[in-house]
């Protein structure tokens, strides 16, 4: 959803974050311990379609209900979403199927700061989408990185390659000549993506700080991604009903005709399943494959996303624009092979 559906975004650190998720990934082993895999002959190769059909759907769905329909209250969307999540998540772990912690007062006081910003990253998402095109939304993501790097930098002394800083110094020139190029620019849409921007790579950051602490007041000692899906969308449903009174859509959703479609309500929850299907055929397809290959799909996988996104829409475009685009998607691949690069010397 909105930004969740971004799972491309990463933080600098040695593990991969899906920031649209709350999730952390580490390594096959606190994997294996919480997911149980189905044995399928070639699962390397069926887990990555899986894993880009479902994050390329979830941000082509988002798009379509917010442009499709012309739905104007995205933090009902987002508060939907999430509500799907907690149920299927939960369901899952009544039937046994995945393992979550419990959820204790202590570690929800010590997850509540993350959980505000996830919220607001979410949010910042889903108004900047409806206004910007699937294309430009991506390439205007890789923005995050930078602000990320910086912070990291500077808050935790990490030191980046030149190989890293030039594809960084890459997307910002892919951004800025993508945003002058943009035949649909829409400073309210620009706005709400840069502040998204600087909110996800906050949500990367901050949860360096919190995790240890988060996971001292755990019973295993560990906070898997499934226990942080359901910590994040559970915490995130009274935040989110606040925010629909306090972004006025209670009197837009009294009065809007699309909630007595069924259709669109079965896009909405869709959207929902896919928003969850992106954090289990991530860790299906970490699984069976690495960080490297990962990580490296992830960037590939945005190029599909954006041309989609470009046909299905039909959205105007120069080809000057297009050349912005594919650069930016470009710049994207080389970060994250000079990541792989700097993890591997590390």
């Amino acid at each position: 959803m909105g930004s969740r559906s971004f799972s491309g975004a990463k933080s600098f650190r040695e593990e991969d974050i899906d920031l649209e998720d709350g999730k952390v990934t580490k390594d096959k082993e606190k994997i294996s311990r919480c997911y149980r895999p189905v044995k399928i002959h070639n699962q390397a190769l069926l887990s990555g379609l899986a894993y880009c059909i479902s994050s390329c759907s979830m941000i082509l769905v988002n798009k379509f209900v917010l442009s499709g329909y012309d739905f104007n209250a995205g933090i009902s969307m987002m508060l939907y979403q999430n509500l799907v999540s907690v149920i299927i998540v939960s369901s899952l772990r009544l039937f046994g199927v995945i393992t979550t912690e419990p959820l204790t007062w202590k570690l929800i006081k010590v997850w509540l700061p993350v959980n505000v910003i996830f919220v607001g990253m979410l949010s910042t998402s889903i108004f900047s989408l409806k206004y910007i095109n699937v294309a430009m939304v991506t390439v205007l993501k890789n923005v995050t990185n930078v602000i990320t790097a910086l912070g990291e930098t500077y808050l935790f002394q990490k030191h980046h390659g030149n190989t890293v800083w030039a594809a960084l110094f890459l997307m910002i020139i892919s951004a800025i000549s993508g945003g002058i190029t943009d035949l649909s620019f829409h400073a309210v849409g620009y706005t709400w993506q840069i502040v998204n921007c600087f909110l996800t790579a906050s949500y990367s950051l901050t949860l360096r700080w919190v995790m240890d602490t988060a996971k001292q007041v755990t019973k295993s000692g560990n906070l898997n991604e499934f226990s942080m899906v359901l910590l994040n969308n559970t915490l995130s449903l009274p935040l989110g009903i606040l925010l629909v009174f306090a972004f006025d859509e209670v009197d837009y959703l009294s009065k809007s005709p699309l909630l007595r479609m069924p259709m669109f309500w079965l896009v909405m929850t869709s959207s929902g399943f896919l928003g969850l299907a992106i954090s289990f055929t991530s860790m299906w397809f970490l699984h069976q494959t690495g960080a490297t290959t990962y990580s490296l799909v992830g960037s590939l996988n945005k190029i599909p996303l954006s041309i989609a996104g470009i046909l299905l829409f039909k959205v105007p475009t120069t080809l000057e624009n297009f050349l912005s685009i594919l650069f930016g998607l470009l710049a994207g691949v080389f970060f994250a092979k000079a990541k792989m690069r700097e993890r591997s010397q590390s």
